[in-house]
Protein backbone atom coordinates (compact mmCIF):
# COMPACT_ATOMS: atom_id res chain seq x y z
CA UNK A 1 0.00 0.00 0.00
CA UNK A 2 1.34 3.70 -1.21
CA UNK A 3 2.32 5.45 2.41
CA UNK A 4 0.35 8.72 2.60
CA UNK A 5 2.34 11.54 1.86
CA UNK A 6 3.39 13.89 4.53
CA UNK A 7 3.42 17.51 2.71
CA UNK A 8 0.72 19.61 2.83
CA UNK A 9 -2.66 18.53 1.51
CA UNK A 10 -5.88 20.46 1.79
CA UNK A 11 -9.53 17.77 1.43
CA UNK A 12 -11.35 20.35 2.92
CA UNK A 13 -13.75 23.45 2.07
CA UNK A 14 -12.75 25.33 4.89
CA UNK A 15 -9.11 24.86 4.56
CA UNK A 16 -9.33 25.53 0.90
CA UNK A 17 -11.10 28.72 1.93
CA UNK A 18 -8.72 29.51 4.45
CA UNK A 19 -5.90 29.49 1.92
CA UNK A 20 -7.16 31.38 -1.11
CA UNK A 21 -7.99 33.83 1.87
CA UNK A 22 -4.85 34.32 2.13
CA UNK A 23 -3.76 34.11 -1.67
CA UNK A 24 -6.11 37.21 -1.93
CA UNK A 25 -3.57 39.44 0.06
CA UNK A 26 -0.75 37.81 -1.93
CA UNK A 27 0.42 39.91 -5.03
CA UNK A 28 0.66 36.47 -7.61
CA UNK A 29 -0.28 32.64 -6.70
CA UNK A 30 1.19 30.01 -9.09
CA UNK A 31 -0.71 27.60 -9.81
CA UNK A 32 -0.72 24.14 -11.92
CA UNK A 33 -2.73 21.18 -11.89
CA UNK A 34 -2.11 17.29 -12.25
CA UNK A 35 -5.43 15.48 -14.21
CA UNK A 36 -6.28 12.19 -16.10
CA UNK A 37 -7.64 11.96 -20.01
CA UNK A 38 -6.57 8.97 -21.73
CA UNK A 39 -10.01 7.07 -20.59
CA UNK A 40 -12.36 10.27 -20.61
CA UNK A 41 -13.13 13.52 -23.33
CA UNK A 42 -12.98 16.03 -20.70
CA UNK A 43 -10.03 16.07 -18.57
CA UNK A 44 -10.61 14.76 -14.69
CA UNK A 45 -8.66 17.19 -12.32
CA UNK A 46 -7.35 15.18 -9.69
CA UNK A 47 -4.30 17.34 -8.20
CA UNK A 48 -4.86 20.95 -7.50
CA UNK A 49 -1.07 22.93 -6.90
CA UNK A 50 -0.88 26.39 -5.38
CA UNK A 51 1.96 28.62 -3.59
CA UNK A 52 2.35 32.25 -2.67
CA UNK A 53 5.73 34.66 -2.38
CA UNK A 54 6.64 35.15 1.08
CA UNK A 55 7.64 38.01 2.76
CA UNK A 56 11.17 37.46 2.79
CA UNK A 57 11.39 36.31 -1.31
CA UNK A 58 9.70 34.47 -3.51
CA UNK A 59 10.64 30.76 -2.11
CA UNK A 60 9.17 31.70 1.69
CA UNK A 61 5.93 31.46 0.96
CA UNK A 62 3.20 28.66 1.79
CA UNK A 63 2.62 26.12 -1.04
CA UNK A 64 -0.29 23.18 -0.99
CA UNK A 65 -1.85 20.60 -2.61
CA UNK A 66 -5.47 19.97 -3.23
CA UNK A 67 -7.11 16.75 -3.17
CA UNK A 68 -9.65 17.50 -5.74
CA UNK A 69 -11.38 14.34 -5.80
CA UNK A 70 -11.85 14.43 -1.54
CA UNK A 71 -15.24 13.47 -0.71
CA UNK A 72 -17.40 17.13 -0.13
CA UNK A 73 -14.34 19.12 -1.34
CA UNK A 74 -15.86 22.34 -3.38
CA UNK A 75 -13.73 24.15 -5.59
CA UNK A 76 -15.51 27.30 -5.49
CA UNK A 77 -13.11 29.47 -3.16
CA UNK A 78 -10.85 28.79 -5.82
CA UNK A 79 -12.74 29.81 -8.51
CA UNK A 80 -13.61 33.01 -6.82
CA UNK A 81 -9.42 33.14 -6.18
CA UNK A 82 -9.33 33.04 -9.94
CA UNK A 83 -11.68 35.80 -10.57
CA UNK A 84 -10.02 38.33 -8.15
CA UNK A 85 -8.23 40.63 -10.55
CA UNK A 86 -5.99 41.69 -7.66
CA UNK A 87 -3.58 38.90 -7.66
CA UNK A 88 -1.86 37.68 -10.96
CA UNK A 89 -2.64 34.18 -11.61
CA UNK A 90 1.04 32.67 -12.98
CA UNK A 91 0.97 29.28 -14.92
CA UNK A 92 3.45 27.34 -17.04
CA UNK A 93 1.80 26.25 -20.27
CA UNK A 94 -1.44 27.01 -18.78
CA UNK A 95 -3.76 26.12 -22.12
CA UNK A 96 -4.72 22.79 -20.72
CA UNK A 97 -4.98 23.84 -17.36
CA UNK A 98 -7.56 26.34 -18.43
CA UNK A 99 -9.57 24.61 -20.33
CA UNK A 100 -10.28 22.91 -16.74
CA UNK A 101 -11.01 25.77 -15.00
CA UNK A 102 -13.27 27.00 -18.10
CA UNK A 103 -15.42 24.05 -18.51
CA UNK A 104 -15.50 22.80 -14.96
CA UNK A 105 -15.86 26.40 -13.02
CA UNK A 106 -17.25 28.06 -16.18
CA UNK A 107 -14.01 30.50 -14.69
CA UNK A 108 -10.86 32.29 -16.43
CA UNK A 109 -8.37 33.25 -14.36
CA UNK A 110 -7.53 37.40 -14.62
CA UNK A 111 -5.22 38.54 -14.71
CA UNK A 112 -3.14 35.68 -15.99
CA UNK A 113 0.79 35.15 -16.69
CA UNK A 114 1.74 32.35 -18.78
CA UNK A 115 5.82 31.15 -17.97
CA UNK A 116 5.68 29.76 -21.40
CA UNK A 117 4.63 32.08 -23.33
CA UNK A 118 6.45 34.98 -21.43
CA UNK A 119 9.70 33.16 -22.27
CA UNK A 120 9.52 32.44 -25.30
CA UNK A 121 8.76 36.59 -25.94
CA UNK A 122 11.88 36.74 -23.68
CA UNK A 123 14.11 34.62 -26.25
CA UNK A 124 14.42 31.23 -24.29
CA UNK A 125 12.90 29.39 -27.40
CA UNK A 126 9.91 27.82 -29.08
CA UNK A 127 7.64 25.98 -26.10
CA UNK A 128 10.74 26.18 -23.57
CA UNK A 129 9.54 23.36 -20.54
CA UNK A 130 9.20 24.27 -17.24
CA UNK A 131 12.40 21.53 -16.44
CA UNK A 132 14.48 23.69 -18.36
CA UNK A 133 13.41 27.42 -16.89
CA UNK A 134 13.34 26.25 -13.42
CA UNK A 135 17.04 25.12 -14.18
CA UNK A 136 17.97 28.21 -15.63
CA UNK A 137 16.15 30.65 -13.82
CA UNK A 138 15.60 28.73 -10.41
CA UNK A 139 18.79 27.18 -10.31
CA UNK A 140 16.76 23.91 -9.08
CA UNK A 141 16.73 20.36 -10.99
CA UNK A 142 12.97 18.54 -11.34
CA UNK A 143 12.44 15.20 -10.77
CA UNK A 144 10.62 13.60 -13.29
CA UNK A 145 10.08 9.90 -11.87
CA UNK A 146 6.11 10.76 -11.33
CA UNK A 147 5.01 13.15 -14.03
CA UNK A 148 2.79 9.97 -15.67
CA UNK A 149 1.46 8.01 -12.20
CA UNK A 150 -2.07 7.75 -11.54
CA UNK A 151 -2.90 11.08 -10.47
CA UNK A 152 -6.87 9.90 -9.47
CA UNK A 153 -5.01 7.05 -6.86
CA UNK A 154 -5.48 7.50 -3.67
CA UNK A 155 -3.12 8.33 -0.76
CA UNK A 156 -0.55 10.42 -3.14
CA UNK A 157 2.89 8.98 -2.32
CA UNK A 158 5.58 11.25 -1.18
CA UNK A 159 6.86 11.15 -4.07
CA UNK A 160 3.79 12.08 -5.78
CA UNK A 161 3.34 15.50 -3.83
CA UNK A 162 7.21 16.40 -3.79
CA UNK A 163 7.25 16.46 -7.76
CA UNK A 164 3.75 18.31 -8.09
CA UNK A 165 4.31 21.22 -5.54
CA UNK A 166 7.78 21.38 -7.37
CA UNK A 167 5.70 22.58 -10.31
CA UNK A 168 4.74 25.68 -8.47
CA UNK A 169 7.51 26.40 -5.59
CA UNK A 170 9.92 26.98 -8.00
CA UNK A 171 7.60 28.77 -10.31
CA UNK A 172 7.40 31.84 -8.00
CA UNK A 173 11.47 32.06 -8.93
CA UNK A 174 10.66 32.21 -12.76
CA UNK A 175 7.74 34.52 -12.75
CA UNK A 176 9.64 37.29 -10.77
CA UNK A 177 12.43 36.96 -12.91
CA UNK A 178 10.79 36.67 -16.51
CA UNK A 179 8.76 39.75 -15.42
CA UNK A 180 11.96 41.84 -14.86
CA UNK A 181 13.05 40.62 -17.72
CA UNK A 182 9.51 42.12 -19.41
CA UNK A 183 10.06 45.04 -17.80
CA UNK A 184 13.22 45.27 -19.02
CA UNK A 185 12.85 45.26 -22.54
CA UNK A 186 9.14 47.15 -22.57
CA UNK A 187 7.73 43.58 -23.81
CA UNK A 188 5.12 43.31 -21.52
CA UNK A 189 2.34 44.03 -24.21
CA UNK A 190 3.42 41.38 -26.38
CA UNK A 191 2.80 38.86 -23.15
CA UNK A 192 -0.35 40.57 -22.95
CA UNK A 193 -1.51 40.58 -27.19
CA UNK A 194 -0.65 36.71 -26.08
CA UNK A 195 -2.70 35.99 -23.30
CA UNK A 196 -5.39 37.54 -24.74
CA UNK A 197 -6.00 34.45 -27.15
CA UNK A 198 -5.77 32.62 -23.88
CA UNK A 199 -8.42 34.38 -22.53
CA UNK A 200 -11.10 33.73 -24.96
CA UNK A 201 -13.54 31.09 -23.76
CA UNK A 202 -14.15 30.22 -27.30
CA UNK A 203 -10.80 28.89 -27.09
CA UNK A 204 -11.88 25.86 -24.98
CA UNK A 205 -14.95 24.90 -26.31
CA UNK A 206 -15.23 22.72 -29.45
CA UNK A 207 -18.66 22.59 -31.34
CA UNK A 208 -19.34 19.61 -33.22
CA UNK A 209 -20.23 21.05 -36.34
CA UNK A 210 -16.65 22.75 -36.46
CA UNK A 211 -14.80 19.59 -35.50
CA UNK A 212 -13.99 18.34 -38.82
CA UNK A 213 -11.72 22.22 -39.01
CA UNK A 214 -9.66 19.79 -37.15
CA UNK A 215 -9.31 16.83 -39.53
CA UNK A 216 -6.19 16.73 -42.17
CA UNK A 217 -6.81 15.92 -45.51
CA UNK A 218 -6.27 16.98 -48.72
CA UNK A 219 -9.20 16.23 -50.73
CA UNK A 220 -11.06 19.92 -50.86
CA UNK A 221 -13.93 18.30 -53.26
CA UNK A 222 -17.11 19.87 -51.73
CA UNK A 223 -19.37 16.73 -51.25
CA UNK A 224 -16.32 14.68 -49.82
CA UNK A 225 -16.40 17.85 -46.89
CA UNK A 226 -19.82 17.52 -46.05
CA UNK A 227 -19.73 14.21 -45.62
CA UNK A 228 -16.56 14.67 -43.24
CA UNK A 229 -18.26 17.25 -41.40
CA UNK A 230 -21.70 15.24 -40.38
CA UNK A 231 -18.99 12.50 -39.59
CA UNK A 232 -16.93 14.35 -37.84
CA UNK A 233 -19.84 16.36 -36.00
CA UNK A 234 -21.90 13.61 -35.29
CA UNK A 235 -18.01 11.73 -33.66
CA UNK A 236 -17.89 14.67 -31.18
CA UNK A 237 -21.40 15.11 -30.17
CA UNK A 238 -21.23 10.99 -29.03
CA UNK A 239 -17.71 11.59 -27.83
CA UNK A 240 -18.78 14.46 -25.47
CA UNK A 241 -22.22 13.45 -23.91
CA UNK A 242 -20.88 10.10 -22.93
CA UNK A 243 -17.45 11.78 -22.44
CA UNK A 244 -15.23 9.12 -23.99
CA UNK A 245 -12.32 9.93 -26.20
CA UNK A 246 -13.13 10.85 -29.88
CA UNK A 247 -11.20 8.49 -30.81
CA UNK A 248 -12.71 5.35 -28.87
CA UNK A 249 -15.62 6.41 -30.87
CA UNK A 250 -13.22 5.87 -34.35
CA UNK A 251 -10.03 7.46 -35.26
CA UNK A 252 -9.12 9.82 -38.23
CA UNK A 253 -7.86 7.12 -40.15
CA UNK A 254 -11.52 5.73 -40.35
CA UNK A 255 -13.31 8.94 -40.41
CA UNK A 256 -11.65 9.86 -43.69
CA UNK A 257 -12.12 6.53 -44.86
CA UNK A 258 -16.04 6.61 -44.05
CA UNK A 259 -16.01 9.89 -45.94
CA UNK A 260 -14.69 8.36 -48.94
CA UNK A 261 -16.43 4.85 -49.26
CA UNK A 262 -19.91 6.74 -48.39
CA UNK A 263 -21.73 3.37 -46.89
CA UNK A 264 -24.97 3.58 -47.15
CA UNK A 265 -26.09 0.55 -45.41
CA UNK A 266 -24.41 -2.11 -42.56
CA UNK A 267 -23.31 -4.25 -45.52
CA UNK A 268 -21.46 -0.87 -47.09
CA UNK A 269 -19.74 -0.44 -43.52
CA UNK A 270 -18.66 -4.03 -43.01
CA UNK A 271 -16.49 -3.26 -46.00
CA UNK A 272 -14.61 -0.60 -44.16
CA UNK A 273 -10.77 -1.68 -43.18
CA UNK A 274 -10.41 1.05 -40.46
CA UNK A 275 -13.43 1.00 -38.66
CA UNK A 276 -13.37 -1.22 -35.25
CA UNK A 277 -15.96 -3.89 -34.73
CA UNK A 278 -17.85 -1.92 -32.30
CA UNK A 279 -18.66 0.08 -34.12
CA UNK A 280 -20.00 -1.40 -37.37
CA UNK A 281 -23.40 -1.57 -34.94
CA UNK A 282 -25.63 -0.50 -32.59
CA UNK A 283 -25.66 3.22 -32.12
CA UNK A 284 -22.64 3.86 -33.57
CA UNK A 285 -23.08 2.86 -36.81
CA UNK A 286 -26.57 3.85 -37.00
CA UNK A 287 -24.96 7.23 -36.48
CA UNK A 288 -22.71 7.02 -39.10
CA UNK A 289 -25.10 6.03 -41.64
CA UNK A 290 -27.20 9.00 -40.74
CA UNK A 291 -24.23 11.59 -41.07
CA UNK A 292 -23.14 10.06 -44.82
CA UNK A 293 -26.82 10.76 -45.35
CA UNK A 294 -27.00 14.02 -44.44
CA UNK A 295 -23.28 14.70 -45.78
CA UNK A 296 -24.23 12.94 -49.44
CA UNK A 297 -27.84 15.14 -49.18
CA UNK A 298 -26.06 18.91 -48.33
CA UNK A 299 -26.72 20.88 -51.21
CA UNK A 300 -23.43 22.41 -53.09
CA UNK A 301 -24.18 26.12 -51.96
CA UNK A 302 -23.59 24.81 -48.17
CA UNK A 303 -20.56 22.22 -48.52
CA UNK A 304 -18.03 23.62 -46.49
CA UNK A 305 -14.80 25.43 -47.99
CA UNK A 306 -11.52 24.09 -47.73
CA UNK A 307 -8.82 25.41 -45.58
CA UNK A 308 -5.62 27.53 -46.48
CA UNK A 309 -3.19 24.75 -47.47
CA UNK A 310 0.27 25.09 -48.97
CA UNK A 311 -1.62 22.61 -52.19
CA UNK A 312 -4.17 25.64 -52.60
CA UNK A 313 -2.01 29.11 -52.20
CA UNK A 314 -0.47 30.25 -54.94
CA UNK A 315 2.67 30.50 -53.51
CA UNK A 316 5.78 32.25 -54.95
CA UNK A 317 8.29 29.68 -53.54
CA UNK A 318 11.38 32.37 -54.06
CA UNK A 319 9.68 34.95 -51.72
CA UNK A 320 8.53 32.55 -49.44
CA UNK A 321 12.14 31.67 -49.39
CA UNK A 322 13.48 34.80 -49.09
CA UNK A 323 10.87 35.72 -45.93
CA UNK A 324 12.08 32.84 -44.17
CA UNK A 325 15.64 34.26 -44.20
CA UNK A 326 13.73 38.09 -42.94
CA UNK A 327 12.58 36.03 -40.71
CA UNK A 328 15.41 34.08 -39.16
CA UNK A 329 17.37 38.00 -39.14
CA UNK A 330 14.93 39.29 -37.03
CA UNK A 331 14.14 36.60 -34.59
CA UNK A 332 18.14 36.63 -33.90
CA UNK A 333 18.26 40.02 -33.53
CA UNK A 334 15.51 40.27 -31.30
CA UNK A 335 16.02 37.36 -29.36
CA UNK A 336 13.23 35.29 -29.81
CA UNK A 337 11.79 32.60 -31.09
CA UNK A 338 10.42 32.27 -34.87
CA UNK A 339 7.63 30.08 -34.59
CA UNK A 340 6.39 32.68 -32.30
CA UNK A 341 6.70 35.92 -34.33
CA UNK A 342 5.33 33.70 -37.27
CA UNK A 343 4.23 30.42 -38.73
CA UNK A 344 5.43 28.41 -42.07
CA UNK A 345 1.44 29.13 -42.66
CA UNK A 346 1.69 33.17 -42.39
CA UNK A 347 4.76 32.72 -44.83
CA UNK A 348 3.02 30.95 -47.58
CA UNK A 349 -0.15 33.08 -46.91
CA UNK A 350 2.35 36.68 -47.09
CA UNK A 351 4.29 35.20 -50.23
CA UNK A 352 0.44 34.23 -52.25
CA UNK A 353 -0.27 37.74 -51.50
CA UNK A 354 -2.58 37.35 -48.70
CA UNK A 355 -2.80 40.10 -46.02
CA UNK A 356 -4.93 38.55 -43.22
CA UNK A 357 -1.65 36.49 -41.39
CA UNK A 358 -1.50 37.15 -37.49
CA UNK A 359 2.13 37.76 -38.60
CA UNK A 360 0.86 41.00 -39.95
CA UNK A 361 -0.75 42.61 -36.66
CA UNK A 362 0.48 43.73 -33.58
CA UNK A 363 3.63 43.39 -32.16
CA UNK A 364 4.76 40.51 -34.91
CA UNK A 365 3.58 43.43 -37.52
CA UNK A 366 6.60 45.89 -35.54
CA UNK A 367 9.31 42.94 -35.18
CA UNK A 368 8.87 41.15 -38.60
CA UNK A 369 5.20 42.17 -40.86
CA UNK A 370 6.03 45.96 -41.91
CA UNK A 371 9.58 44.40 -43.35
CA UNK A 372 7.81 41.00 -45.06
CA UNK A 373 5.18 43.77 -46.87
CA UNK A 374 8.42 45.78 -47.84
CA UNK A 375 10.36 42.92 -49.13
CA UNK A 376 7.10 41.87 -50.99
CA UNK A 377 6.95 44.88 -52.85
CA UNK A 378 10.25 45.72 -53.70
CA UNK A 379 11.26 48.14 -51.04
CA UNK A 380 13.85 46.57 -49.60
CA UNK A 381 16.43 43.65 -49.51
CA UNK A 382 18.38 41.41 -47.60
CA UNK A 383 22.51 41.67 -47.82
CA UNK A 384 24.79 39.53 -46.28
CA UNK A 385 27.41 41.13 -44.30
CA UNK A 386 29.98 39.13 -42.27
CA UNK A 387 27.52 36.06 -40.66
CA UNK A 388 24.46 38.73 -40.30
CA UNK A 389 21.42 39.70 -42.66
CA UNK A 390 20.87 43.13 -42.57
CA UNK A 391 17.64 44.32 -44.27
CA UNK A 392 18.98 47.29 -47.33
CA UNK A 393 16.17 50.22 -48.15
CA UNK A 394 15.72 50.08 -52.11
Amino acid sequence: MTKPSSLPLITTTDALAAFCAQAAEAPYVTIDTEFLRERTYYAKLCVLQMALPGPDGPTTGPAVLVDTLAEGLDLAPFYALLRDERVVKVLHAARQDLEIFCIEGDTLPRPLFDTQVAAMVCGFGDQVGYETLARKLARANIDKSSRFTDWSRRPLSDAQATYALADVTHLRVIYEKLEAMLQETARAPWLDEEIATLMDPETYIIRPEDAWKRVKTRNDSGKFLAILRELAAFRESYAQTRNIPRGRVFKDDALLELAALKPRNADDLGRTRLLLREARRGDIADGILAAVARGLDCPPENHPKPGKTRDNLQVNPALADLLRVLLKAKSDNEGVAAKLIASSTDLDEIAAGLRDAPALRGWRADVFGKDALRLCSGEIALALKGEQVEVIAL
